[in-house]
């Protein structure tokens, strides 16, 4: 198979610099490549990937090649895609095929010469490829033996499938780790979602209304920023436990309509499509941010966004503004693409170091008892949920007690006393 399809190799150098940089700010990984490198648990194994790329995702790579695999990857987001970084990981000898603004067409097309390796194990990050692997690409599906999800939407996607019983190898949901949702999803997503739009814009969050639309653990992390910021913060739900849960926790909560006509920045992190649209952007005021941090650019509705305004440009990189019949403006960041990503460099080392443990190990697990498991949607076992935790405190210097004989029977048993 072809070995590369990037922008220019000759950028690679720069791609190193980054890689090097995150792999010092990634302890736990750094642990489980020195017993990658001696254990080759992948020897001879062939691992696809579809994940953001870029440093921290591309020293995942070489963790499971310094394992003994096989590697080829591709971004799962044309915007999210940093072409130095794909140059370094092409010299290290990884397949990889992927460059920053792809078409869609070429997307999709980077994503199949991922495919064409006829892996054993498959790591995405939405369900691209597991998508492809069920439609386009399936005669490639014969040697998968598992895989492994990194987010809500690809879980999402993921059930459906087993829910329809057309899911044909199993896939552990990565996502829903305890080491993931509540530091990825949460911290991870709730930093580098203001970073993204801060660097972007280089305007002040304090005093402005901060619209969150959804408040799972992502929408969590992002209101709770936003609030630190000194922003005023508003969440719209239609869940009611988690509108109850945002109330309690001190925001404001409405409808998104009544919530269109006093919001500065909007920020959607749902997982579903059309939950910004006409009826929302006619009521919004003059220079509002529309931001979104779902994955998908789906959730706000840029065909409709597009239809009732008068003019479209760009005014800043990363900012598209879009004018109306009246004159307000409404600015777009990163094509309504994530905009950790497409306008940052994503998630903290620190905070991805954890989740991309997690993708190492359960790629292991997978590879290893994946013949025993059946077709479906799988969480990360326990113990390699602790462990990584303990790896983690273990690198900050953190201490924990221990149960002793005595209370672990007293917890196990149904006796008092």
């Amino acid at each position: 198979m072809q070995e590369y399809l990037i922008r220019d190799i000759n950028l690679a150098p720069g791609g190193r610099l980054k890689i090097d940089w995150v792999r010092v700010h990634m302890p736990v990984l750094n642990v489980i490549r020195e017993e990658f490198e001696r254990t080759r648990p992948f020897a001879g194994v062939r691992v696809a990937m579809s994940i953001h790329l870029e440093a921290k995702t591309a020293y995942l790579a070489e963790v499971l090649k310094a394992g003994g695999a096989e590697v080829a990857i591709s971004g799962s987001n044309p915007l999210s895609t940093q072409d130095d970084v794909a140059a370094a990981l092409a010299a290290e000898g990884i397949h990889v095929y992927a460059w920053h603004g792809a078409t869609g067409e070429e997307y999709v097309e980077h994503l199949v010469k991922v495919l064409e390796i006829r892996p054993h194990v498959v790591i995405d990050d939405g369900g691209d490829l597991v998508h492809l692997l069920h439609t386009r690409c399936r005669e490639l599906a014969g040697e998968v033996v598992g895989g492994c999800e990194e987010t809500t939407t690809g879980v999402f996607r993921l059930k459906a499938m087993e829910q329809e019983g057309r899911l044909l190898f199993p896939m552990i949901a990565v996502n829903d780790a305890r080491c993931k949702f509540l530091f990825d999803n949460r911290y991870g997503t709730g930093e580098s979602v203001w970073a993204g739009i801060m660097r972007t814009t280089n305007l002040l969050v304090a005093g402005k209304t901060v619209v969150v639309v959804g408040y799972g653990w992502c929408g969590k992390g992002v209101a709770m920023r936003a609030a630190g910021l000194g922003a005023k913060v508003v969440v719209c739900e239609v869940d009611p436990v988690r509108a109850l849960e945002a109330y309690m926790d001190g925001y404001l909560v409405m409808k998104s309509e009544q919530a269109a006509e006093v919001g500065d920045i909007f920020i959607t992190v749902t997982g579903c499509r059309d939950v910004l649209r006409s009826r929302h952007f006619r009521r919004m005021k003059d220079g509002v941010i529309l931001a979104n941090a779902g994955h998908f650019d789906v959730e706000i509705n840029k065909p409709e966004l597009a239809g009732i305004a008068v003019s479209r440009r760009l005014v800043r990189q990363n900012i598209e503004e879009f004018t109306l019949p009246d004159g307000r403006r409404i600015y777009l960041l990163g094509e309504g693409r994530l905009v950790n990503l497409a306008a940052g460099d994503g998630h903290p080392a620190e905070i991805m170091d954890m989740s991309f443990a997690l993708q190492a190990l359960s790629a292991r697990y997978i590879w290893e008892n994946g013949n025993c498991l059946k077709p479906g949607v799988h969480l990360v076992p326990p113990e390699l949920d602790r462990r990584v935790a303990e790896i983690k405190l273990s690198s900050l210097g953190v201490e924990i007690d221990q149960l002793t004989p005595d209370q672990k029977a007293y917890l196990q048993s149904w006796q008092a006393g």
